[in-house]
């Protein structure tokens, strides 16, 4: 079983996809592995990290919030990295491009949607309420 984190599915994508770019960039023509190459792995790993420290700070809905909001956009930061790619020819790959454009784009929408689910119903995680009701919790 998957505990923090881990048991996000937006996480999991998150995660998976920025292996999947990190991959994809070392087959970049050796121009781009330093400039455009460097860009969209720092954008897409920043994805993952992004949620993993909103997650962390989940006790405070704007914090929460504010990760959340940068995980989307880092993704979005990703998808304008692999159209320059494409776009210039580097990523000569088209169905490669479109895998992972079209993994990033379904992404987008489930982190969009975890956005909304959290400005609605965000409560103490668990672990706080636990506490409220344990007094042997409180100092």
């Amino acid at each position: 079983m998957q505990v923090g984190h881990r048991q996000l599915k937006i996480y999991q994508a998150a995660h998976e996809l920025a292996v999947e770019i990190h991959k994809m960039s070392m087959n970049l023509p050796r121009f781009e592995m330093y400039e455009e190459g460097s860009q969209i792995r720092r954008s897409s790993k920043s994805v993952p990290a992004n949620i993993v420290e909103g997650y962390a700070l989940r006790k405070y809905k704007a914090e929460y919030l504010h990760y959340l909001y940068r995980a989307y956009a880092s993704s979005e930061e990703t998808i304008e990295h692999l159209e320059l790619l494409q776009e210039t020819g580097s990523l000569s790959d088209g169905r490669l491009f479109s895998a992972l454009k079209g993994k990033y784009d379904e992404m987008n929408k489930m982190i969009f949607c975890f956005i909304r689910a959290v400005e609605k119903e965000h409560g103490s995680p668990l672990y706080l309420k636990e506490e409220a009701d344990n007094p042997e919790f409180i100092n």
